[in-house]
């Protein structure tokens, strides 16, 4: 059976195509009246939208592309469920895309999206100054970076990352220790420097703690309890007394290492992560972690790319940074004599 034609449905309503597509694309303008039988028409034929001919006509679909790093990590479930939020009172649709920290899958997302008409791109970039995003915006797809700052080019919401460190590297140091390791990578990703840049900051203020720099591929819980297994082998004398890691996940891993090798957290070793990811809390025990806002951070990052396409002569790029705040719990809550 062949899906009904607009004109079908405007001919049973017994108006206009155009009013027709006046009530799918500007219902505000229909007489409630009218509307409502066009719509009564609409279910009764059971018509359905060429959504794809409608973006070809009006050069924008109504699909919102967010790209992030490793959809494996809770944070960008959060993420991911404050900018749908929004989305969803807008009529549009988030598509997640996974890049892997991999920049040939970044590119192979953003092409495809841009192709498709997307009505816009959320991206957590491998790399803020990638051209290719400056490019997707001079070509008419509007891009907002999340969790990362722009440098004015763009739209950006972005937590204050230098902050988290230097909260972190804070607390551990008032806690007592003077052996500190930094766990987190690829180095080069902004944020992962940002959090190592606050607690070097932090460390070389105090001046009598001595800070390792252990990078890792990925920011997993895998890679985490490796770099835990290592650590846990050293004596006492050369193992570090605490840890900040870079996003929770890795925290979670190290946690994994020390309670194999009978290591007690926080007297041996303590624990600090970042993100404030469910899990954290919920731990065998319960994660010390910077708090990002997530789901502020998703729906803030919609907010503006709403902005952007539904007002593009007058839209000014805006860079939105939150405050971390440090959450204290069992892994780190313990002072050294």
């Amino acid at each position: 059976m062949a899906t009904p034609s607009i004109k079908e449905v405007a001919h049973r309503a017994g108006v206009s195509v155009g009013t027709v597509s006046n009530v799918l694309n500007r219902p505000a303008i229909v007489a409630p009246a009218t509307r409502q039988r066009v719509l009564d028409t609409i279910q009764a034929l059971g018509f359905v939208r060429n959504e794809a001919a409608r973006n070809l006509r009006v050069g924008r679909g109504r699909t919102v592309g967010l790209v992030v790093l490793d959809v494996a990590n809770p944070f960008f479930t959060d993420l991911a469920e404050g900018a749908e939020s929004l989305a969803y009172e807008h009529d549009t649709v988030v598509m997640l895309c996974n890049s892997k920290t991999d920049p040939v899958r970044e590119g192979h997302h953003l092409d495809q999206l841009e192709q498709q008409r997307a009505f816009g791109i959320l991206i957590t970039p491998f790399d803020s100054n990638d051209p290719r995003l400056r490019g997707l915006v001079a070509r008419g797809t509007p891009v907002v970076l999340v969790d990362r700052a722009a440098d004015g080019g763009l739209c950006s919401v972005s937590v204050d990352d230098k902050l988290g460190g230097r909260l972190a590297g804070t607390h551990l140091i008032e806690s007592g220790h003077r052996r500190i390791a930094f766990i987190g990578g690829p180095l080069t990703m902004q944020q992962v420097a940002d959090r190592q840049a606050g607690l070097t900051t932090t460390v070389e203020q105090a001046g009598d703690v001595a800070l390792e720099i252990i990078e890792v591929e990925v920011m997993g819980v895998a890679h985490g309890r490796a770099v835990g297994e290592d650590l846990a082998a050293l004596s006492p004398r050369s193992r570090p007394t605490a840890v900040f890691c870079a996003n929770d996940l890795l925290a979670l891993g190290f946690l994994q290492a020390m309670a194999a090798a009978n290591l007690r957290v926080p007297q041996d070793v303590a624990i600090v992560g970042y993100d404030d990811i469910g899990f954290a809390a919920a731990a065998a025990v319960p994660l010390s972690s910077v708090r990002q806002p997530a789901g502020l951070l998703g729906r803030t990052a919609m907010e503006l790319l709403q902005e952007e396409v539904e007002d593009a002569d007058r839209h000014r790029h805006r860079q939105v940074i939150f405050q971390p705040d440090l959450v204290i719990r069992q892994s780190s809550d313990f002072v050294r004599r």
